[in-house]
Formats: C-alpha cells, sequence, structure tokens
C-alpha cells in the first residue's frame, strides 16, 4: 500500500482508508496482525511515538493513553493501540513498563512499514537514531480515517485528551 505524490510519499488525510499493513504485536510471543484485520469494523485511536523507553514517550504520551483509555472507550473507541518503528520485544517490555498491558495494544512497525505508508517518517540519522516515526495520532472508523493529530515538537495535539476533545 503505497500513496505517491511526486515520488514522495503521501501524508495520510481525513477521509483516506487505512493502508493494510502486517505489523507485529505480543500474544504469548511475537504474531503478525494485519491493520486491516484488527481495526475492520472499529472505532480505533491509533497513537505513534518517535521511540519505546524514550523520555517524552514514557513520561507523558504513553501515560496520557494509559489514564485516558477509560474515557476514549466511553466516547465509543473499540480499540486504543500504539505504534512505533522499534521491534516487537521492546515494544512488549514498553507495555509492561507503562503498566499498559490489557490497555492499550502495542503494534511493533520495525521496519517503518506502516510509518512510510502513512508518510509519517521522522529521519533521525543524523542524530544516530534511524528511521522513526512521527508523533502522531489517528482515529478511525471502520478503517476511515476521521482526525490525524501531529506533533513536530512538544506534546499538544496527539494526547489522549487532545482526542477526547475531537471525539
Amino acid at each position: 500500500y503505497q500513496r505517491r505524490v511526486r515520488g514522495n510519499m503521501a501524508t495520510i488525510k481525513v477521509g483516506d482508508k487505512f493502508p493494510d499493513v502486517t505489523l507485529t504485536h505480543w500474544a504469548d510471543g511475537p504474531k503478525p496482525v494485519k491493520t486491516g484485520d484488527l481495526f475492520k469494523g472499529k472505532k480505533v485511536v491509533l497513537f505513534a511515538v518517535p521511540g519505546a523507553f524514550t523520555p517524552t514517550c514514557s513520561k507523558d504520551h504513553c501515560p496520557s493513553f494509559v489514564k485516558g483509555a477509560k474515557a476514549l472507550k466511553e466516547k465509543g473507541i473499540d480499540l486504543v493501540a500504539c505504534t512505533a518503528v522499534n521491534d516487537v520485544f521492546v515494544m512488549e517490555a514498553w507495555a509492561e513498563s507503562q503498566h499498559a498491558k490489557g490497555v492499550i495494544t502495542f503494534l511493533a512497525d520495525g521496519s517503518a512499514v506502516l510509518t512510510r505508508a502513512l508518510g509519517m517518517v521522522l529521519d533521525l540519522t543524523e542524530k544516530g537514531l534511524g528511521i522513526r516515526s512521527k508523533r502522531y495520532a489517528i482515529v478511525l472508523d471502520d478503517l476511515v480515517v476521521k482526525h490525524i493529530g501531529v506533533d513536530e515538537s512538544g506534546l499538544k495535539d496527539t494526547t489522549a485528551d487532545a482526542l477526547l476533545a475531537h471525539l
């Protein structure tokens, strides 16, 4: 699944269909999961972080969803998920450290397949961090994008509270 604009990946926008790509999640070990299967027929909040265990992601971004998951579900959200360009073992360890197991579904985008398909690549190779994902939060309804928040710096439009204001 790719959307190209003049040779570059186009950034997903409201009204677009969410790409169907294979990510990895932890279910008694690493298991592949297709986004089309996981998100079909559901109202979903998917938030992305540049990296598990990084300061803002661990201290503020993910905790906002751990705290806000109940309120999101009360607003009709069926699934709260998190993705990052990290491997499934890192994502599982991060889920445990965030006390988020059973609250948030963690999806490893280890090869940045989803990140590239969404046009959300953050190239931090100059800082020794490689290809990462921009910080974003998307609301989906049966695979259709209903809202997108992107934080190029700081943390404002991608928290659970920011999404609750749009639901």
